[in-house]
C-alpha cells in the first residue's frame, strides 16, 4: 500500500499537467473575461519582442499561460473585429461589415441585429453574470447597446475615441487628421464631445478620455468583487491605443516608448490589478483570461501608433500586419507554451461554450472553431484557414501554411498613394512559416496550392448568405 500511494505521488510529482487537466474536468464553469484592446500591434508586447514598451504582467500571463504566434482578427478595423468575436462569425453574415464605411459612426442608422447571438447571451442562459466594460462600436443607439445583446452591465464609449469631435477639431487645435502628432497628450479632451456610458444612460460627456484605461480596469475588479460568488463573464474592450492617445498622470512620460509605450503599459498595469483581484479571492484556479487585440496598428500616426513586428503593414490592410494580433491564454487549466498553430478570435465563442457546457448555437453557420483540447491539452488546431475580407471582398486566404493574396491594397493613402486598389490575375502566394513578412512570392511553383485555395473560396461562397450592407446607413451627412 505504501509503495502503491510513493507511485501515484511520484507520478504527480513529475506529471503537473495531469495536475492542471483533472483541475479543468473539475471546473464545470469557469468564468471567463476576454480583454480586446484597440489598434495594437502584434509587435507591442515585451513577450511578443518590443524593446522597451514594459509589460511585465502581460508577459507572466504569456509565460504561465499559452503565447498564440498565429492568431488573427476576423477583420482589419473595428466594428467588423468586434461583432466577430463577440459572435463567433464572419461580419459579412450579419451586415457589421462595408463597401463604403468600414466602420460605424456616431451618425449611423444601425448597429448589430439584435438577430445575432452573442457569448453573453449563451453565457447568460447558463446562469452567468456579464458584463461589457470599454469600447462597443456596434451601434449606439439604445437598441444596439450590450443591454440588448445579452450583458448585464456596460460601463464604456460606444465608438472610437477620435470619433464625435467638436467644432471640426481632430486630435488638438490647429492640426489635420493624418498629421504626425507630438509626443505628449493631444490637447483636452473637450475637442471630443464622446459620451460614456453606464448600461443605457450617458453619465459623461466628454468623457475624460485622461482616465479612461483606469476607470475600465477599475470597473473590471469591481465586477469580480462583486460576482466572485456567481459564474461571470467580463469582455474588457480598451479603447487605447486608438488615437487620439492618452495616459493618467501616473503613467504618462513613464515609458521609453513615449505616449504610445505609456498608454499599453498603463493597460498592463490594469492587467496586473486583475489578475491580483482574481488571486485575492481564490478565483485565478476558475477563471481563464484571454488578452487579444482588434486589429493591427494603425501606422500613419508614426510614433503614436504600434508595431506589427516583422509583418507587414498594418490596421486597414490584408497583409499580415492588419490582421495578425497578439493571443494571450492563461487561467484554469491552461497548458503552457508558445501555439503556432492557426487561430482566430471567432474561436473563442465556441471554445467558452464547450468550456462552460453551454449548448452551442445550431440555427446559424458559426465559423469559429472550438480550440479547447489545444489550450488544455496542446492538441493540434482545427483551424486551416483564414478569410481575409475588406469591405465586403475576399482579398486573402491563408491555407495552412500558405496565403494567398487576390486582391491588394494598403492602408488609407499610407504612404500617400499606397492605397490603390488591385485586382490580380495571378494570386499572390506566400509560405507564412518561412515568410512571415511576405516577401517572397512563390505562386509559379505551386500552382496546385492556388487551386485548392481556388476551391476553398468556392465552399465559402456557396454557404454564404450575405445580409445587406448596415453600415453605409446614415441619419444625416455622406
Amino acid at each position: 500500500m505504501i509503495q502503491i500511494s510513493l507511485m501515484l505521488l511520484t507520478s504527480l510529482i513529475f506529471k503537473p499537467e495531469n495536475i492542471s487537466f483533472q483541475i479543468v474536468d473539475q471546473i464545470e464553469k469557469p468564468n471567463f473575461i476576454i480583454v480586446f484592446v484597440d489598434d495594437m500591434g502584434y509587435g507591442d508586447l515585451g513577450s511578443y519582442g518590443h524593446p522597451t514598451i514594459n509589460t511585465p504582467n502581460l508577459d507572466k500571463m504569456a509565460y504561465e499561460g499559452q503565447k498564440w504566434t498565429q492568431f488573427y482578427s476576423a477583420s482589419s478595423v473595428c466594428t467588423p473585429s468586434r461583432a466577430a468575436i463577440l459572435t463567433g462569425r464572419l461580419p459579412i453574415r450579419n451586415g457589421m461589415i462595408g463597401k463604403r464605411n468600414r466602420v460605424l459612426f456616431p451618425n449611423s442608422k444601425y448597429g448589430l441585429p439584435n438577430s445575432e447571438i452573442t457569448i453573453a447571451e449563451k453565457l447568460k442562459e447558463s446562469g452567468y453574470k456579464t458584463a461589457a466594460i470599454g469600447k462597443w462600436h456596434l451601434g449606439h443607439k439604445k437598441e444596439y447597446l450590450p443591454l440588448q445583446h445579452g450583458f448585464d452591465y456596460y460601463y464604456g464609449i460606444p465608438y472610437s475615441n477620435d470619433m464625435d469631435k467638436m467644432n471640426g477639431e481632430t486630435c488638438c487645435p490647429g492640426s489635420k487628421y493624418w498629421q504626425k502628432y507630438e509626443n505628449k497628450n493631444p490637447g483636452s479632451t473637450k475637442f471630443y464631445n464622446i459620451p460614456l456610458i453606464e448600461n443605457n444612460d450617458i453619465i459623461e460627456r466628454p468623457v475624460d478620455q485622461t482616465t479612461i484605461t483606469k476607470r475600465f480596469s477599475d470597473k473590471a475588479v469591481e465586477f469580480i468583487k462583486n460576482n466572485k460568488e456567481d459564474n461571470f463573464f467580463i469582455y474588457l474592450a480598451h479603447n487605447l491605443p486608438h488615437i487620439p492617445l492618452y495616459a493618467s498622470d501616473d503613467f504618462l512620460g513613464k515609458s521609453k516608448r513615449g505616449l504610445y509605450g505609456d498608454v499599453i503599459e498603463e493597460i498592463d498595469h490594469g492587467m496586473g490589478l486583475i489578475m491580483e483581484e482574481l488571486k485575492k479571492n481564490h478565483l485565478d484556479k476558475n477563471t481563464i483570461v484571454v488578452f487579444t487585440s482588434d486589429n493591427g496598428p494603425w501606422l500613419p500616426f508614426e510614433t503614436h501608433s504600434g508595431s506589427a513586428g516583422l509583418l507587414r503593414e498594418g490596421k486597414g490592410t490584408t497583409w499580415e500586419g492588419g490582421q495578425r494580433i497578439p493571443g494571450i491564454f492563461w487561467g484554469a487549466g491552461i497548458k503552457p507554451g508558445v501555439i503556432n498553430d492557426l487561430g482566430s478570435t471567432m474561436d473563442i465563442f465556441p471554445t467558452l461554450l464547450e468550456m462552460s457546457n453551454t449548448n452551442m448555437v445550431d440555427d446559424r453557420i458559426i465559423d469559429g472553431v472550438s480550440i479547447k483540447n489545444t489550450l488544455l491539452k496542446h492538441e493540434p488546431s482545427k483551424r486551416e484557414t483564414i478569410f481575409y475580407y475588406r469591405s465586403r471582398e475576399i482579398y486573402a486566404v491563408r491555407y495552412g501554411d500558405y496565403k494567398a493574396h487576390l486582391i491588394t491594397q494598403g492602408a488609407y493613402n499610407y504612404p500617400k498613394g499606397s492605397d490603390e486598389k488591385i485586382v490580380l490575375d495571378i494570386p499572390l502566394l506566400y509560405n507564412l512559416n518561412i515568410d512571415p513578412s511576405e516577401k517572397y512570392n512563390i505562386a509559379d511553383k505551386n500552382p496546385e496550392i492556388l487551386l485548392e485555395i481556388d476551391k476553398i473560396i468556392e465552399k465559402h461562397k456557396k454557404n454564404l448568405k450575405a445580409p445587406n450592407d448596415l453600415l453605409k446607413h446614415r441619419e444625416f451627412g455622406s
